[in-house]
């Protein structure tokens, strides 16, 4: 579904997969939707009209689907262990293919123009070089890569696995912290002033918020009747939204709630009460 970022109203439906949707992305003029699914393909959407452009068939359930930084390509990873570029300027042709992942392809994505970024089932993050086509440098965690995420300011790599968070320089992947949390967490988002990141968790369908210097819990926002699976920032630095296996997707803010998309007529309509009752 496409939604108003806004107001969050309902804009319309991509219809025509027949599997489970894992992944969606949206390009950076927002005319075009990527899509990655359970019935083996990722699909290329016309983002004002809801019409499919293409459809790219592979032979496994596609986890991950990203546009690289242009939008001239569309990155795909998933159960077969492949990473796959699709050039958009010719869609037919075959795919750029990157191997090395032992098991399946949970989250990719690109850093750069030049680089991208994947994680999965094999307790592994690797870098690759989409020039030479090769894999740069590997990175051995602990538990399954669940979640990978460029921040809003562009400095850093946040990712989630078991109950860590790995938080990375953009450029050169150096580990700046890793935090090691009381539960599982499935997504990890880190805050675009870089004073907190927010946590999705299975265990107890909490979304959580902490302060990134201590590690300290400022809040845990219950409200979930799932797993949540994703979480991420708005440019506010106050607001972040989370996805779950409850079929909702919810808005919330920490410390003092501000004006801001589904809250707008909220705040206006206090706004106007208080004026007229001083």
């Amino acid at each position: 579904m496409l939604r108003n970022g806004t107001t969050g109203d309902w804009l319309g439906t991509f219809q025509g997969h027949k599997g489970a949707v894992w992944s969606a992305h949206i390009n950076s003029k927002a005319e075009r939707v990527v899509t990655g699914s359970a019935d083996y393909t990722a699909k290329l959407w016309d983002a004002y009209t809801g019409e499919e452009l293409q459809s790219f068939t592979q032979n496994r359930i596609i986890k991950s689907v990203q546009f690289s930084t242009d939008d001239k390509k569309i990155l795909t990873g998933g159960q077969d262990k492949i990473l796959r570029i699709y050039d958009l300027q010719d869609p037919t042709a075959a795919p750029t293919e990157l191997s090395g992942h032992t098991n399946t392809i949970k989250t990719a994505l690109y850093t750069d123009q030049n680089t991208i970024l994947s994680g999965g089932q094999d307790n592994t993050l690797r870098i690759w070089d989409t020039r030479s086509g090769e894999e740069v440098k590997k990175i051995e965690l602990s538990s399954n890569v669940s979640g990978i995420e460029c921040s809003l300011d562009g400095k850093h790599i946040s990712t989630s696995s078991g109950k860590q968070a790995h938080f990375l320089t953009r450029g050169s992947f150096e580990n700046v912290k890793t935090v090691t949390l009381p539960m599982d967490i499935n997504t990890v988002s880190l805050s675009p002033d870089s004073n907190t990141f927010v946590t999705g968790s299975s265990d107890d369908f909490s979304v959580r918020v902490y302060q990134f210097q201590s590690n300290n819990e400022i809040e845990c926002h219950k409200g979930h009747h799932g797993g949540v699976h994703c979480v991420r920032f708005a440019p506010d630095a106050n607001t972040f939204s989370s996805g779950s296996e409850d079929g909702t997707i919810r808005l919330w803010q920490y410390g003092d709630v501000k004006c801001y998309g589904l809250w707008q007529e909220w705040k206006e309509q206090s706004s106007a009460i208080n004026t007229a009752n001083p």
